[in-house]
């Protein structure tokens, strides 16, 4: 069985913090699949890391083998150069969205990860969707309460 997924991640935020959402491809040999989801006040590397978090969390299988493209440059050197697990030994201290990198340590170990950046809007297909897909989601009725950013920020998670 070829275990082998390559992801495609991005995320946007209209204010920063603002309307955001995430777009993410996943794709095998045999199959393609988009997500997407928007939410009412968030940031942009929110929704770059939670894309990524969403991704590992729809493989079925553990120990794959993943190759992730996105163009956050927040995400790929948290994690590649090791800055993350620093992070974790001092508990996030002084650190930004650290419930969601919390999230990310439990997933990540599962597969074998490597991230790899591109540049944004460079006509790298599969990215493009990204984009196209992270800012309609962040324009969608209806969209998702961050709970957590609200929470960090001291504001009121019924918004």
């Amino acid at each position: 069985m070829n275990n082998n997924i390559t992801i495609y991640t991005d995320g946007a935020a209209r204010g920063n913090p603002g309307p955001g959402g995430y777009g993410i491809v996943l794709k095998t040999d045999k199959h393609r699949k988009e997500l997407s989801q928007g939410y009412k006040l968030t940031t942009n590397n929110r929704m770059e890391l939670l894309a990524v978090i969403v991704a590992l969390e729809q493989l079925k299988n553990k120990n794959s083998n993943v190759t992730i493209y996105t163009d956050s440059k927040y995400v790929v050197d948290a994690v590649e150069k090791k800055w993350l697990f620093n992070w974790e030994k001092t508990n996030f201290k002084k650190k930004k969205n650290p419930d969601l990198w919390k999230r990310f340590l439990k997933i990540h170990p599962n597969h074998t990860v490597k991230f790899i950046w591109i540049k944004g809007h460079n006509d790298i297909v599969e990215n493009e969707v990204c984009d196209k897909l992270a800012v309609e989601a962040s324009k969608k009725a209806n969209l998702l309460i961050d709970e957590e950013y609200v929470k960090q920020k001291g504001g009121n998670t019924f918004l």
